[in-house]
C-alpha cells in the first residue's frame, strides 16, 4: 500500500469513528429501540392483524342423534320449569285467597242447596298432577318433532346445499 492510500484509508476510518462517537453522544433511541418501536407501530394495540378474518362455512348436515339428545334435555328442562311455575302460580293464587273468593261466588250463584267445593277440582295435588302429565307429553312431543326436523333439514340441505354462514372475528 502506498503512503497516499494509507492516508486515505486512515482518514476514512477516522471519519467513521468520529461519526460513531457523535451518534453515541446524541441523546435518542438506539437503532434497536427504533426497530422495536417501528414494529410496535405497525401492529395494532391488541396484537391482532388489522384486517379481520372472515370464514365462510356451510352447515350441510345435522346429526339426528345429537339433535335428539339435546332436544330431550331441553324439553326436560322446559317440563320441570312448567311444573315449578304451576306450583308457584297456584301457591300465589291460594295465598291471595282467589280460590276461596271464587268458591264463595259460585255458592252465591248456584245456591246453598248444592254442595260444591272448587278445591275438589283445582286442588294443589290435581293441578300439579295435570302439569306433570302435560310436561311428560311435552318431552315426548318436542323430542320427536325436533328429530323429525333434523331429518327434514338433512334432506333439504342435500337438495339446496345447506345453510351458508360467514364468521368474522372483528
Amino acid at each position: 500500500m502506498t503512503p497516499a492510500e494509507r492516508a486515505t484509508a486512515s482518514s476514512a476510518e477516522a471519519a467513521a469513528q468520529a461519526a460513531a462517537r457523535a451518534a453515541a453522544q446524541q441523546p435518542g433511541p438506539s437503532a434497536r429501540q427504533q426497530a422495536a418501536a417501528g414494529a410496535q407501530q405497525a401492529r395494532p394495540r391488541n396484537g391482532v392483524d388489522a384486517v379481520p378474518r372472515r370464514v365462510r362455512l356451510t352447515l350441510a348436515r345435522v346429526d339426528p342423534w345429537s339433535v335428539t339428545k339435546l332436544s330431550f334435555l331441553l324439553s326436560v328442562a322446559v317440563g320441570i320449569a312448567l311444573v315449578v311455575a304451576t306450583s308457584v302460580i297456584w301457591s300465589v293464587l291460594d295465598g291471595m285467597g282467589v280460590f276461596t273468593d271464587l268458591n264463595g261466588l259460585l255458592k252465591d250463584v248456584i245456591g246453598t242447596e248444592v254442595k260444591f267445593d272448587l278445591l275438589d277440582y283445582v286442588g294443589f295435588g290435581k293441578v300439579i298432577s295435570l302439569a306433570t302429565v302435560i310436561a311428560v307429553v311435552d318431552v315426548v312431543l318436542l323430542t320427536a318433532l325436533s328429530t323429525i326436523v333434523a331429518f327434514l333439514y338433512n334432506v333439504s340441505s342435500a337438495l339446496v346445499g345447506g345453510l351458508h354462514v360467514t364468521l368474522s372475528d372483528d
